[in-house]
Formats: C-alpha cells, structure tokens, sequence
C-alpha cells in the first residue's frame, strides 16, 4: 500500500472562535491517520506496545495551505516516505470536501522500548511498508497521488 486515506468530519469543538479548524488539531488528525494506517497494514499499534516497542515522535511538521471548517468532512492521506535503521519518516495531505489540498505534513518517529532506548525497525514492520512520498520535498512542497 502506497498511502492510507482516513476520512474526519471537522466537529464544532475543532474549530475556534473564527471558525476555522484550530491549527494544533492536525497534529491530532495526523496521529489517528497514522494508526488507521498502521491497522489496514494489519500491524495496530497496540500490539506493538504489547511487544514492549514505543513510536515517540522526534520532529514534526505541518505547512497551512486553506482552511477547514466545522462539518467538512476531510481525507488526511498518510504514507511512510522514509525508514531508517531505528525510526520512520510519514507524510501526510489533508484534502477538504472539493478534494483541495489545504494541508501537508509530516513526523518522524523513533522505535524504542520501554526504557526509551532505541531499537531497530521490527521485521514485520520493514516487510509491511512499502516507501512512498506525498511531499516532493520535506519544505512542504507538495503534489497530489492519484
């Protein structure tokens, strides 16, 4: 699998006083795209807790392009773009009811256990992804999959 699309509907309680989503709720939407996409793997991230193995991100960010507002019902489109030795590169696009882009975004996530050491990528984990960019540069210049 390429990317992993998870769709949201924006609730009232997302927006602020302008009506406009609040800009720290991606982070969040991000983080429930991720674990979609880690479940339609087969891999659901509580059964890497169970095996004593932690995602913590180290680096994030998020480049606003439109807006969303309360009842758009958004598709945040995930993939990993990158994999190293002990950690993961995913990227997203956030895309409005008209199928505009209006965000992208990405994080990086260290594997460790439970003492917060480092560990290497699980096998099933490297066998499972395939490596794919949303973003054709980590500026957050993007382009749009289909």
């Amino acid at each position: 699998m390429e990317y992993f699309d998870y769709e949201y509907r924006v609730r009232y309680g997302d927006t602020d006083k302008m009506g406009i989503s609040y800009y720290a709720n991606y982070l969040v939407w991000f983080e429930a795209a991720r674990t979609e996409f880690f479940r339609a793997l087969g891999l659901p991230y509580t059964e890497c807790e169970k095996k004593g193995i932690y995602l913590p991100v180290s680096n994030a960010g998020i480049r606003y392009l439109g807006p969303s507002t309360y009842d758009d019902l958004l598709v945040i489109r995930t993939s990993v773009s990158e994999m190293r030795s002990v950690s993961m590169r995913f990227e997203y696009q956030v895309f409005n009811p008209e199928k505009k882009m209006i965000t992208t975004g990405h994080t990086v996530h260290v594997f460790v256990d439970a003492g917060m050491k480092p560990v290497s990528v699980p096998d099933e984990v490297v066998s499972r992804v395939k490596i794919f960019s949303l973003l054709e540069n980590p500026a957050g210049s993007s382009r749009l999959k289909k």
